[in-house]
């Protein structure tokens, strides 16, 4: 599988997809599989098995045919594709007609650098022939984009549909074009504001994406391989998507609503025309096009965003001075807690909000401001969306105790400090039998103990780029703390980061 950002694509790459069945305006879906689902769902026997067959006899007088149904389906209502009697089939189009004129197309033109191949950074063909400059080449890209504000002619789309653009041009549903200035954009959350004239402008209703539940049946709207405004559908297949390596701070909605290449910056609506989502990336499976996996930023959280970069032309984050993972029943019990979800703090910063509020390693923080918190990365999106200076409660778990703690978000310059110092020298010299063949340094940004170098003979199962944390549930800041830790210990239990994980590993 290939995870990729929903880019523009050449119209002859378009694939034909499988389509829905008939749906109707207001949040009844009907297809043949329905009908099919319900049919079975009824396992009639005996009396109801000749009730059955005679609702299988044609009927032409009956412009419209309903299934008995009982058990879980029984509140769906299965109606045939049939006309009614007025002539009038189940249609979006009144859901659609009020939204599309509020979503846009998108062109870009700019200038980017060449790559130069590698052998270019090769020091001794630099040494001989010096370093070529980069070749600029310009470039265009297409997407899409939401009016989000019609008064102020604001347009609400995705960093990469507008990064490194000198010229943005916004063609509306009528075919006018318009060219549009950038406000301000955050890559972190691959969120962009762009402004034109707002004459005519029609801004799209703006919905609750928390309120989504999966299951909901959703259109995306955007301008797929640079066709134009097109328009799919399909349901929330899973909430508060992350991981995904697409941005630094991620809570997608998961459809399967087709979102292909320039769908990015599009609308996800639902069935009452309200914007719920951004359209932002896409699954592929090598291939172009859609397979059904498609992705989108919660309104609400692009909203958040908006404002920020509508006072500052940036998004300032808050920082909680914290390094966290996403508990688990191994972690748990190394903490002492009978709870296995929630964020962990494996590390404290210096001088930070989280340290003069008395946050401490190994707290487990299960909430924040009243609302649950059950991962590393749902803390992490929702400190994020914070602006510099917001204090926040935060529920944490302690020795299997709950307590409250308010912390005040400071600046995030202390991470930029981290991120300069030096790096320590490297230590050769096993500190323990079980650390044989190991070379371990200290860790200049956040503390630790990093793994340099791991001999193919010794018998470890730690690895390059692993930092230990702990050694017998005692902190490990540097390698003095490490030969402290297990001077006299015949058994090492190790906390360790591992590709954004904690593991404990026994040595």
């Amino acid at each position: 599988m290939k995870l990729e950002r929903s880019y523009s694509a050449n119209p002859a790459r378009v694939r034909q997809i499988w389509t829905h069945g008939l749906r109707s305006a207001r949040g009844l879906f009907f297809g043949s599989w329905i009908g099919v689902a319900a049919v079975l769902a009824c396992g009639a026997q005996g009396p109801e098995s000749e009730a059955r067959a005679q609702a299988d006899e044609p009927e032409t007088s009956q412009q419209e045919a309903s299934v008995s149904v009982t058990g879980p389906l029984a509140t769906l209502p299965v109606i045939a594709s049939a006309p009614a009697a007025d002539g009038t089939v189940p249609s979006l189009a009144p859901v659609l007609d009020p939204v599309l004129p509020g979503v846009v197309n998108i062109s870009v033109q700019g200038v980017t650098q060449q790559e130069l191949p590698p052998i270019f950074q090769d020091p001794n063909f630099r040494r001989f022939f010096g370093t070529p400059e980069p070749e600029e080449r310009p470039f265009g890209s297409a997407g899409s984009g939401v009016v989000i504000d019609a008064d102020r002619g604001l347009i609400l789309t995705n960093h990469h549909v507008v990064a490194k653009a000198k010229e943005i041009t916004v063609t509306l549903k009528s075919g006018e074009k318009r060219k549009a200035e950038l406000v301000g954009s955050d890559d972190e959350a691959d969120v962009a504001v762009i402004r034109v004239e707002s004459d005519g402008l029609v801004a799209v209703p703006t919905g609750d994406s928390d309120a989504l539940r999966v299951g909901d049946f959703v259109l995306a709207i955007g301008n797929p391989f640079g066709l134009g405004q097109t328009v799919t559908s399909g349901i929330v297949s899973a909430l508060g998507r992350s991981g995904l390596k697409v941005e630094k701070y991620e809570d997608f909605i998961q459809t399967d609503a087709s979102i292909n290449p320039g769908n990015s910056g599009g609308a996800l609506i639902n069935l009452r025309g309200e914007l719920v989502g951004i359209n932002t990336a896409i699954f592929s499976g090598g291939g172009p096009g859609n397979i059904g996996i498609g992705f989108a930023i919660p309104v609400n959280m692009a909203r958040t965003l908006m404002e920020q970069i509508l006072e500052y032309g940036e998004v300032r984050r808050g920082l909680l001075g914290v390094s966290i993972r996403d508990c688990d029943p191994a972690l748990a019990k190394l903490i002492g807690s009978s709870e296995t979800e929630g964020a962990v703090i494996v590390e404290v910063m210096e001088d930070s909000g989280a340290s003069r509020a008395g946050l401490e390693i190994y707290d487990l923080v299960v909430g924040m401001n009243g609302e649950p918190v059950r991962s590393a990365s749902e803390l992490r999106n929702r400190v994020g969306l914070e602006p510099i200076g917001t204090q926040v409660e935060l529920e944490i778990i302690r020795d299997d105790k709950r307590r409250t703690i308010k912390a005040t978000l400071g600046e995030r310059q202390q991470e930029a400090r981290a991120s300069s110092e030096p790096k320590a020298p490297e230590k050769a010299t096993p500190l323990h039998p079980s650390l044989e063949g190991v070379v371990l340094r200290d860790r200049a940004r956040g503390g630790g103990v990093e793994v340099v170098e791991v001999d193919p003979g010794a018998r470890t199962p730690l690895r390059p780029g692993d930092v230990v944390r702990e050694v017998n549930r005692k902190r490990v800041r540097n390698l003095a703390d490490l030969e402290s830790a297990v001077e006299g210990q015949n058994e090492l239990l190790l906390l360790v980061e591992r590709d954004g994980r904690v593991l404990v590993l026994s040595l």
